[in-house]
This record gives C-alpha cells, structure tokens and sequence, in this order.
C-alpha cells in the first residue's frame, strides 16, 4: 500500500500557488478531504518547517489564506540580495512587466500574463523587492486575485513626476500591435527611459 505525503503535497499546492496563496477549502477540496483533516496537515507542515532550523521557508495564514513564506530569522540575507548592487537592473522579463502595470493598471497577474503570454511570477516579486510595484487591492469576483499598481519609488526610479508623464497609448500603435500588447507597452516604456 503506498503511503501518501499529505505534507509535501500540500506544501507543492502551496508553493504552486504563489503569492495568492490557497484557503483552508481549496486545500481540502484539491486534497479531496474534510477541512478538519486538510487544517491537520497544514498545522503538521507548519510544525514541521519550524521545527527544522536547516529550512527557509515556512507557512503563514494572512486573511484566510495559506501561503509559503521566508522564516524571518533570514530576513538580514534577504535584505542583502535585494539591496546588492548586481541586482540593480531589471530583466527583459521584469521590464515588460512593469511597462504593462504601468499602462494598465489596477491589474490582476492573470491579465499580465494574457498580456505577454508567459507566467509573471518571478517578475512580479523582482519588481516588489525593488519597490516598483505594489499591492493595489483585490479584485472583484472568484479568487479575489491581487491587483497590482506603480509605486512612488517607480516613478522617482524613472525620474517621472506622475504616471501622466508617459507615452499615450494611440489607436494607431494598438492596431498596429494588435497581436502583441506586450511589445507594444515595452516599446512605449523604452521611449520614455531613453528620453
């Protein structure tokens, strides 16, 4: 009889869902479980990557929802990554990225990454670690996505005195770029950093 791992399922759950992080009855309902029996492995799990001081990571609960986290004990070394100056520019990726939060927002990671056709996550963190980017709210609807908007630091690091400073968006650069907002925002994005 194979034994399952509950806890390093759930943990992958977890992980897969990022910063969204999942409630106590997604678990359950993807673990096809009670809610009692799913808070149980939650509750293992946390115990477990507390218990174990050669992890760096753990489970944290904000507003219902369960989500994998740095242990604070690492905090200084995380400060040191973000803070390091290799880390000062920004990928193509992260570029891209904020160009469309830039444009649009409020705007939910699923839109953004309609937008590009790719996956946004790492991006996203790039961009919050560098204080680019905010959390804005929550969406209306299923999943009450998180909405994301430019910072003050994202304006001060462009040297921008609004977000009116950029580029209009044309009709004509809309239907020319039709199959592709995502270079269609890079490029306006680069007009303005090469200004």
């Amino acid at each position: 009889m194979d034994i399952v791992n509950w806890k390093g399922i759930t943990e992958s759950l977890l992980f897969a869902a990022g910063d969204e992080g999942l409630s106590l009855k997604q678990i359950a309902e993807v673990l096809e479980m009670d809610e009692s029996q799913a808070e149980t492995i939650l509750q293992e799990l946390i115990q477990s990557c507390e218990d174990d001081y050669t992890r760096g990571i753990t489970v944290a609960q904000f507003a219902g929802t369960y989500q994998l986290v740095t242990k604070k004990e690492n905090s200084d070394y995380l400060k040191k990554l973000v803070e390091t100056p290799g880390t000062g520019s920004l990928s193509q990726a992260a570029l891209e990225t904020l160009a469309i939060i830039a444009y649009k927002q409020p705007i939910t990671r699923v839109e953004i990454e309609e937008i590009r056709g790719v996956k946004t996550e790492r991006p996203l963190h790039t961009l919050a670690a560098k204080a680019l980017i905010k959390e804005a709210g929550r969406a209306e609807g299923a999943g009450r996505a998180y909405l994301y908007a430019t910072t003050k630091e994202f304006l001060d690091y462009f040297g921008l005195k609004s977000i009116d400073e950029l580029p209009p968006l044309t009709e004509n650069d809309e239907d020319e770029y039709a199959g592709d907002e995502a270079d269609l925002f890079f490029e306006k994005f680069q007009e303005t950093l090469d200004n």
